[in-house]
């Protein structure tokens, strides 16, 4: 997000998973923090404040703060309240985001369908004993979760980033770590509160082992039929989202 990329607007903060009413929410928070009504690092009216001068629910308002704290344009502190993080200086960085921001979820789905069968692929042959020591750590940690989506959403992460430095290909990386930021920033974590209980999070928990198995045994073709199954299931959850 820089006055260097394209045109910043609200509308980079435009949501294929909240409805109409969130959306106008968005659009106006995310106008008074750009233009500077909000500045950085100051804190939010209140939940209650903010609904009242919008005329709109609680949960409403809720719902947008959740979208601008996965955006990385505001921040929630405990106790404290809500506070700006958005910066308006070109970074590169923040130019990369503005196009993770301006991408639906079918384009991230499209993106990963590009990306992680060869991601997967190559990091089956090309993980160390070490990679594999350390995924199987993480492999631990994901499935100590039991109803904490955010922890959940967090291991998940982790997991895929180390799956793609384990291709031993930086740029494919970087590709992908991109596509994790587009995943925050587009619809994940309203959709993922929706749908991760705890029964989805121990079904996901099982195909992750799967995962790890094939690509701990160094069977590519078992590894990657996986992640064409998983990105099949995931592209169902999401329509019955549309």
């Amino acid at each position: 997000m820089s006055n260097n990329t394209p045109e910043v607007t609200s509308q980079i903060i435009a949501s294929h998973s909240v409805g109409a009413t969130v959306q106008v929410v968005l659009d106006r928070l995310f106008a008074q923090i750009k233009n500077e009504e909000y500045p950085l690092d100051t804190r939010l009216p209140s939940e209650r404040a903010l609904a009242a001068e919008l005329g709109v629910a609680r949960n409403t308002v809720r719902e947008a703060l959740d979208v601008l704290e996965a955006r990385n344009v505001i921040k929630r502190r405990p106790g404290s309240g809500s506070f700006v993080t958005y910066r308006s200086e070109p970074s590169v960085e923040n130019a990369d985001l503005s196009v993770a921001f301006e991408s639906s979820p079918l384009d991230h789905l499209v993106v990963r369908g590009i990306l992680e069968p060869e991601m997967v692929r190559l990091a089956v042959i090309n993980m160390t004993p070490r990679d594999i020591r350390d995924l199987e750590q993480l492999m631990s940690e994901i499935e100590a979760v039991r109803t904490d989506v955010a922890e959940f959403i967090k291991c998940e992460e982790n997991i895929y980033r180390k799956i793609a430095a384990g291709t031993r290909n930086p740029l494919l990386a970087s590709c992908y770590n991109l596509a994790i930021e587009s995943c925050r920033a587009s619809f994940r974590t309203t959709l993922l509160r929706r749908h991760l209980t705890p029964k989805r999070i121990l079904e996901y928990q099982q195909r992750y082992n799967t995962l790890f198995n094939a690509i701990a045994s160094r069977d590519v073709e078992r590894a990657v039929e996986f992640i064409k199954l998983h990105l099949i299931e995931e592209q169902k959850l999401l329509l019955q989202d549309l």
